[in-house]
């Protein structure tokens, strides 16, 4: 939001910034800066927009070239929201290729549980453990030319080749199918069918789905951008208002 100053009685902007010179404490240099832009929008809103984008960074700090998520930033943002008066709906939007798998479950889970209304919406891609956290919401949508990728948990570095290893990566996987198929219309068997398709992927197991595919195997609610997604999560909160009241007036 610009900031405005008194100069001789009257109320100026401040001046633009001067090729060459520092961005430092010129208010609108500094949204250039950060967001290309003179002017921000700064409005009152009852609606919360969390973003995840990237990769989703967990219990390893992530190298500083990748663009990263912090799930230890989203918990709280999440518990604050849920405890604000002010916010009656959460809208969370996805651009992400996954990361973590207990990060994300934690982010996913966290979602699900929130009390007020919330909608997904996956733009870009909603790949690998973003897959949970996409149907986490109310209702999730995808834009048409987004895609999510299906495949099951890998591990990188070094991995101790014993029975309970494998028994572990199985826990976790099947906490994943768990999740996912409780949280959207996806059938368990069908869900297993793309996770370990072959010949889809390169040199990999898999499947890559794009907006439309992941409608028709009921992952995803509808096909939708930011304009059906809000229409959706302000009804929601209509309903949710509508229902308090009914139940304070029995």
């Amino acid at each position: 939001m610009t900031e405005y100053r008194y100069q001789g009685g009257r109320m100026e902007e401040p001046p633009l910034p001067v090729p060459g010179e520092p961005l430092t404490g010129n208010p609108v240099a500094q949204s250039i800066q950060q967001f290309g832009q003179t002017t921000t929008p700064a409005t009152e809103s009852n609606l919360y927009c969390m973003t995840i984008i990237g990769q989703v960074e967990g219990h390893l700090v992530l190298p500083p070239q990748n663009k990263t998520t912090k799930y230890e930033h989203l918990i709280p943002q999440l518990v604050a929201a849920e405890q604000n008066s002010k916010i009656e709906g959460i809208l969370i939007v996805l651009n992400t290729v996954g990361g973590d798998v207990e990060a994300g479950l934690a982010i996913a889970e966290m979602i699900s549980s929130l009390t007020k209304p919330k909608v997904t919406l996956v733009l870009g891609g909603g790949h690998s453990i973003g897959v949970p956290i996409a149907v986490a919401g109310d209702k999730s949508f995808i834009a048409e030319t987004a895609t999510m990728t299906i495949h099951p948990i890998r591990l990188n570095g070094l991995v101790i080749g014993v029975p309970q290893t494998f028994e572990y990566l199985e826990k976790m996987q099947e906490r994943v199918v768990r999740f996912v198929t409780s949280h959207s219309n996806i059938t368990d068997e069908m869900f297993k069918e793309l996770m370990f398709k072959t010949g889809e992927l390169t040199r990999d197991i898999g499947t890559s789905v794009v907006g439309p595919d992941a409608v028709k195997y009921g992952l995803i609610d509808a096909i939708g951008g930011i304009g059906a997604a809000l229409r959706e999560l302000n009804m929601r909160i209509e309903e949710r208002k509508r229902m308090i009241q009914g139940v304070a007036l029995q």
